[in-house]
Parts: C-alpha cells; structure tokens; sequence
C-alpha cells in the first residue's frame, strides 16, 4: 500500500473520529439523549395519568406568531394571565413599562416602570398583588395594581434581595405563584441553571428564605419563564436555548415535554426566543417571544389526540 493511500485513509479515519465527537458533544451540550429517554417514557404513560396532568403532548398552536401590535421596538419578557381581569401581562426592557394584553394579543395599557433597570418576569400573586423580577437590580418587587394604575415607581414598593450578586446577565427570569402554598417560584436563567421557591405571606408579612427545588432533571440550557397551574400543582418550564416548554412536579421532576420547533404541535415555524409563558384556569397556555409575538396552545381532547397520533 502506497504512502498516498494510508495517508487518506488515516486522514479519513481522523475526520471520523472528529465528527464522532463533535456529535456526541452536540448530544450532550443539547439534551438530545435526555429528550429521547424521555419521549420514550411519555409513550408509557396511561390516558388516567395524563388527564391528571398538564400533559403538554397533547397540545396543539391554536394562534401563532401574532406580532403585538405598538410595541415593535420593545423587547417584552415575562408574562402572567390575571383572572379577575381576564388579561396577560408582559413586561418590556429597552423602555421599561407594564404591558396588559387581551387573550389574543391586543395591547390594552401601558403602565410606567419608573426606577426598574431590567424587568424580565411578571406574575400575578393574590389579594390584587403583583411581583416583578428585576434581573439587573436582581429584586422580587411587589406592588398592589388595579384598573387605574399607570404608573409604579421602584423606590415605593416594597423589594426583596434575590442574591446571587456575581449573576450579571444570568440571574433570575422566571416566575410562577404557588397559590397552594403561598410560595413564589423562582427560575435562575442558568451559570448555574436552578428551580426555587421563596414564602411570601401576606401584604405585610416578610419573605422567606430562598430555598433551592432540585432541578438535576431538567433537560434545559436555561430557563427563561415560569407559570404554576393551580389545577395540578406543577409547573410549566419554558427554555429559550432549548426551545423547549417542560410540565414539571413540585418535586422538580418532569412530567411532560414539547419541542417548540416547527412541525410538532402543530407549529407552522420554530418559537424563536420564548421569553414568557403563562397558563391560564382552562389550561390554555400563552406563549410570547421576541420580536413580540404571540402563541396560544390549546389542549385537544383525547380522542382527537389519539387520532393525531
């Protein structure tokens, strides 16, 4: 055999070997072996144990990629659904303000954000009370809101540390209110990535202690919003990087998955950036993204699911 030959096939042989591991580091770095295990898990579990869930599989985008009308050069982050209004609320960064929304995305009011640096999530707690994460500031802020509010102004709310002071970019995005509990949950966007819960009793009364919610199971780059559904007790998990919304217990452990990229539940095109979900008493899930679009996914019944599949 010529030296020309093995050259070849030793150069061959070395490609290989590269795109070997450059595959099985994608797979890792990507959560591609987990998604799999997973997925096949969710093939196993019964039609009782589903309809006691989320059960994320077994929706379907009903409204896709709505951009938000007026808001254009904002960036909106974060994103609640209040049911004595009936209405979403989002947040926006470059300008930072309160935005309401109807269900289907029309913009209703803007509230001023007068001192927040960095608003990224927004939840709606109890008693008309409303919590605002502020990534930058890294504060949990929570102020009272009604129909006629306009404006809210930093230095007269009250405020909670979030800690985490080397967080920078990477701090605290996602919230959820645990209504069971009287807990607000709490997503770290990642370096490192971690679930959390802090107390938070009444008007009044003082905050917790920030406590850890193990989330070694979680198949995400990052975490970029929370929504706690009251009807079961888990939580909705939504990842930008991963492009992935997961359904997960009160005990940190996965329940459901969907991919967000086009073709699975009925999506026409990738939900690029997911910045915000929310889910609201019917269960249907609300989902926005950069540049300000809107989705909504709606829960098919069994039988159209079973025929789907």
């Amino acid at each position: 055999m010529s030296i020309q030959i093995i050259q070849r096939v030793r150069l061959r042989a070395v490609l290989w070997c590269a795109l070997l591991v450059a595959g099985l580091s994608a797979t890792h770095y990507l959560h591609w072996d987990d998604r799999l295990f997973f997925w096949g898990k969710e093939q196993q579990v019964s039609a009782a144990e589903q309809a006691q869930s989320i059960w994320l599989p077994g929706y379907r985008a009903v409204l896709q990629a709505k951009p938000l009308q007026g808001l254009e050069d904002d960036e909106v982050s974060g994103l609640t659904y209040s049911a004595a209004s009936d209405t979403l609320f989002t947040v926006t960064g470059n300008s930072p303000q309160l935005i309401e929304l109807t269900l289907d995305g029309q913009v209703m009011r803007r509230i001023d954000l007068q001192g927040f640096a960095n608003p990224e999530g927004v939840e709606m707690l109890s008693d008309g009370r409303m919590a605002i994460i502020d990534e930058r500031k890294r504060t949990l802020t929570t102020f009272k809101l009604d129909t006629l509010t306009r404006r809210i102004d930093f230095t007269e709310q009250s405020s909670v540390d979030l800690g985490f002071v080397d967080a920078g970019n990477k701090g605290f995005e996602g919230i959820g209110w645990d209504s069971r509990n009287k807990r607000v949950l709490l997503g770290k966007e990642r370096d490192p990535l971690g679930l959390y819960s802090l107390p938070f009793p009444g008007e009044e009364g003082a905050a917790g202690t920030l406590q850890p919610i193990n989330a070694a199971h979680l198949f995400l780059r990052d975490i970029s919003s929370l929504s706690y559904d009251a009807r079961t007790g888990h939580v909705l998990v939504l990842s930008d990087e991963s492009r992935l919304l997961l359904e997960v217990s009160d005990q940190g452990e996965v329940v459901s998955f969907i991919s967000l990229a086009l073709g699975t539940n009925g999506l026409r095109r990738s939900i690029n950036q997911a910045e915000g979900v929310t889910i609201d008493a019917a269960g249907t899930i609300y989902i926005v993204s950069e540049p300000n679009l809107l989705y909504v996914l709606r829960k098919e019944p069994l039988a159209q699911q079973a025929a789907a599949n």
